[in-house]
């Protein structure tokens, strides 16, 4: 069987390495406006100056299967949709898409086409998260009401260059629009989808008169199909180290959840508590990486989580099948947190949240 071909767009490399040492795959091409990040990349995956492209319409025609998206968000649904247009399966690094209407363009895209599309949300292949993942789906913990997600990333640096002052694009991003690290993994585990988003948070004291980016912090509440409730806390300025992911989630027979001190040693201590099986709740290490995982996974980055996620993809394009976090579940990690920032910015309303199939 003759080996995928795949073109990289974007800077960070770390899904580019993952299919340069995949045996079904092959990098044939990359792709970034940046001569000097497309030359270090060239030299990192041993590829030709041929290979290299600063435009994406150039780059787009040469002959490949896969097309994987790393560029800023703004980007992502345009490049994506020509990519598919053009006959090339994508997988697109979080968010789908900045706006709506893009990631309901996307999802007709992807249904005219036939071609395969995978969001890149890592988080969901987190060592622990997978655990998490089959206690549900085993009946552990019962029917799932409530859980909450929080993603504490100070990163200032990438608003605004401390070295030249010049506003970069993440200036205008809201905090919960980049809620998919955190709302992404719930929503896999339930198996659901957000129906109705309400949110709060407008004010800039860290960092203010920059824009909607430097929001101090904001919080949104979801609705899902299901009828649980959803609690996403996002921000991306704040006065707090180490950065952290942090899940909880509560069912009618237990809970669980990891802790807030970040990953030490790719571990989250936290607990669980399942009703018949423990009299108190009981500490876990939750871990980052999966421990039986060869060593060639960690070569993507974020624990063994784009391993997995890439070979998924690589398999649903082989066997023909849907990829496990495909268009419509790509924009239903996404779309919420676009709604939600709407419903803060119009006083902390309630707002529907639309689903596209």
């Amino acid at each position: 069987m003759r080996r995928l071909k795949v073109g990289h767009v974007g800077g960070r490399t770390g899904y580019a390495h993952l299919f340069n040492i995949h045996p079904g795959t092959e990098l044939v091409a990359i792709c970034d406006i940046d001569r000097g990040a497309l030359e270090r990349s060239r030299r990192t995956l041993g590829l030709k100056s041929s290979q290299c492209f600063q435009n994406y319409d150039d780059f787009l025609k040469v002959d490949m299967d896969i097309v994987v998206i790393g560029t800023p968000i703004p980007f992502h649904a345009e490049q994506s949709i020509k990519a598919l247009e053009s006959g090339k399966h994508v997988l697109s690094e979080v968010t789908a898409a900045n706006t709506v209407e893009d990631c309901e363009r996307l999802v007709r895209t992807v249904k005219k086409t036939g071609m395969k599309y995978m969001l890149a949300e890592n988080m969901c292949y987190v060592h622990f998260i997978r655990e998490w993942t089959q206690m549900i789906r085993e009946g552990r913990l019962g029917k799932i009401y409530y859980a909450e997600g929080e993603y504490v990333h100070q990163i200032r640096h990438l608003i605004r260059n401390p070295e030249t002052g010049q506003l970069l694009w993440r200036a205008n991003r809201p905090p919960i629009h980049y809620c998919s690290h955190s709302l992404g993994p719930l929503l896999m585990m339930l198996d659901d989808y957000v129906v109705k988003a309400t949110a709060s948070g407008r004010e800039a004291n860290i960092m203010p008169g920059v824009g909607v980016g430097t929001i101090d912090m904001q919080v949104a509440i979801f609705e899902t199909r299901r009828g649980a409730t959803i609690k996403i806390l996002r921000s991306q300025v704040v006065a707090r180290e180490p950065p952290f992911h942090f899940y909880t989630i509560y069912g009618t027979k237990g809970c669980v959840e990891n802790g807030r001190l970040g990953f030490r040693d790719g571990v989250s201590k936290g607990i669980l508590y399942i009703e018949g099986e423990d009299e108190v709740a009981r500490e876990v290490d939750w871990q980052l990486s999966d421990p039986n995982a060869p060593e060639e996974a960690r070569r993507g980055g974020h624990g063994t989580s784009e391993y997995y996620l890439v070979r998924d993809f690589i398999d649903s394009i082989v066997n023909d099948t849907k990829p496990p976090i495909d268009v419509v579940r790509g924009v239903d990690m996404t779309i919420p947190g676009l709604i939600a920032h709407e419903a803060a910015m119009k006083g902390n309303v309630w707002l529907d949240v639309p689903h596209f199939e």
